[in-house]
């Protein structure tokens, strides 16, 4: 059996994590949930220190602190994919974009890599004491909801986005403790480890 397992990102991963972002150049996919990855692959060390801004900041109505993860895959120490979570919500990220943005790399989808990427998100949620989470994906992008969907994921909203996305949005909320009893039989046998953040101090909430 396939096992996967989080990390934070660091430079001993620099090249496979440029690598990750140019896969989907290739294919020409959009991007997402890799904390801006993207904008860096100039400078890899800007982005580390730019994530440890982002977990550190104090929630505001501009931006939210957040922590961003790589899915790696034990059987061959692979990154499959990358997750951001937002750790608090402001107004503008209830309407829009909500707790978690996720990825996996081209070449492997298909496989339902990212309902273990999720599953482990959710967990890393509960840690910091988030009991409902809000995500959206494009209707145009059913891979993205009906991840939501398989892991309990509740459509809340379907509307078109005229200022964002441009698109049909589909709105989801998941229960965390209810999703993660549901399907701890099928995903946790496919867990190697999990990267739990010791280091909660501060209530994020706004």
């Amino acid at each position: 059996m396939e096992k996967f397992y989080y990390e934070i990102p660091s430079i001993a991963r620099k090249n496979e994590a440029i690598e990750y972002i140019n896969e989907f150049y290739e294919y020409k996919s959009d991007i997402h949930g890799t904390g801006g990855l993207q904008r860096f692959l100039d400078n890899y060390e800007g982005w580390l220190e730019k994530l440890e801004e982002d977990y550190k900041r104090e929630p505001n109505e501009e931006k939210v602190p957040a922590r961003t993860y790589f899915l790696i895959r034990s059987n061959d120490n692979k990154i499959i994919g990358m997750i951001n979570i937002r750790l608090a919500l402001n107004e503008r990220l209830k309407k829009y974009g909500g707790h978690i943005g996720y990825s996996i790399r081209p070449k492997e989808r298909g496989k339902g890599y990212n309902k273990i990427n999720l599953y482990l998100g959710l967990k890393i949620c509960k840690e910091y004491g988030i009991e409902k989470v809000f995500m959206d994906a494009d209707k145009e992008n059913p891979a993205s909801w009906k991840t939501m969907e398989s892991l309990g994921g509740i459509n809340i909203r379907e509307y078109y986005d005229d200022e964002n996305a441009h698109c049909i949005v589909k709105d989801y909320e998941i229960h965390i403790n209810d999703s993660i009893k549901n399907n701890s039989t099928i995903y946790e046998p496919m867990i190697e480890k999990v990267t739990l953040n010791k280091d909660i101090e501060k209530d994020y909430e706004l």
